[in-house]
C-alpha cells in the first residue's frame, strides 16, 4: 500500500477490524520510511449478474423490477409478500448460478424460471404473466394456454 504521505511502499499493518458484517477490513497501517499512519479499506467487489435482453443489449440484474413484475401478476390473488419474497429470492439463486460461467443470464431464462414458480403456486397469476412474456395478441392465444392448463391438471 503506498504512503499517502510520502508515497513509500513500505508499511507494516498494525491494526485491523471487521466491518459490516464481514463485508470488509478496516486497517491501520504505519509507514516504514517516514512513520506516518492511515487507514486503508478492503471490500469484495463483485460483478453484477447482467441479463441478456432478447435483442442482445445487457443490463444489470434488477430484483425490483422482476419484483414489479410479480406484483401484477399476483395482484388482488391470495398470495402473502412473504412467498413473493421467497420466489424472488428463489429466482435470484438460480440465476446466479445459470450466470456462473461468465455472469450472465439470458432474459428468457428468467422468464421461464418465474412461469415456472407462478404455474406451481397460482394458475391466474401464470396466465396473467404467460400473456405479457409470451406476448400474447389475440383471444386465441389465452385460450390456448388455458386449455394446456386444463389438459395438465387433468393428467394429475
Amino acid at each position: 500500500m503506498r504512503c499517502p504521505h510520502c508515497g513509500s511502499m513500505d508499511d507494516r499493518v498494525t491494526d485491523s477490524r471487521t466491518l459490516a458484517n464481514g463485508e470488509s477490513i478496516r486497517r491501520r497501517r504505519e509507514c516504514l520510511s517516514c512513520g506516518f499512519r492511515f487507514t486503508s479499506y478492503e471490500r469484495i467487489e463483485e460483478k453484477p449478474l447482467m441479463v441478456v435482453k432478447r435483442d442482445g443489449r445487457r443490463e444489470p440484474f434488477d430484483r425490483q423490477k422482476m419484483e414489479r413484475g410479480l406484483q401484477r401478476a399476483l395482484e388482488k390473488r391470495p398470495v402473502s409478500q412473504m412467498t413473493i419474497e421467497n420466489i424472488l429470492n428463489e429466482i435470484e439463486d438460480d440465476a446466479a448460478m445459470l450466470g456462473k460461467g461468465g455472469n450472465e443470464v439470458q432474459s428468457s431464462a428468467l422468464g421461464e424460471m418465474t412461469l415456472h414458480k407462478l404455474y406451481d403456486l397460482d394458475k391466474v397469476a401464470y396466465i396473467r404473466f404467460a400473456s405479457v412474456y409470451r406476448k400474447f395478441e389475440t383471444m386465441d392465444e389465452f385460450m390456448q394456454e388455458i386449455e394446456r392448463l386444463e389438459n395438465a391438471r387433468e393428467g394429475e
